[in-house]
């Protein structure tokens, strides 16, 4: 049975620049950091969010659409509390649009996504479960 995920891996060719730029959006540092043979960061690991969700990114073209037209991929939807002002400062980090602000239903479930500048998508969501399932924590 899925009990809620592990760890998000992205990919970047430059993984150093995407690991300051993560480093940048999060406001932290990864915590955890593997070197290649070569001695360039090869993996990179963040622990973000209201449940220190593990955020990794792999160097190289390994991911879900390696030679892909376009970003492809699984889009993980990063729980926000503000779409609008979330995109506007992805925007300015060099982000671009992949899919505008979606309302899901009328019910509190917004959407949106950019790619990142490594060809990640990057979705965000207003999520009124995850806030119901937060405030249960206590």
């Amino acid at each position: 049975m899925l009990r809620g995920f592990a760890t998000v891996n992205l990919f970047a060719d430059d993984l150093a620049a995407a690991r300051d730029w993560y480093a940048e959006l999060l406001g932290v540092q990864p915590y955890f950091e593997v070197p290649g043979p070569d001695g360039r960061p090869a993996y990179v690991e963040f622990r973000v969010g209201d449940y220190r969700h593990e955020l990794g990114i792999v160097r190289g073209p390994h991911g879900p659409g390696s030679g892909a037209a376009g970003p492809s991929g699984v889009v993980l939807y990063w729980a926000v509390d503000d779409v609008e002002a979330t995109l506007e400062r992805l925007f300015a980090l060099g982000a671009e649009e992949h899919e505008g602000v979606v309302d899901r239903g009328g019910n509190g479930f917004v959407t949106a996504s950019v790619v990142d500048p490594f060809g990640n998508v990057l979705g965000i969501m207003t999520n009124p479960h995850y806030m119901e399932v937060l405030g249960a924590r206590g």
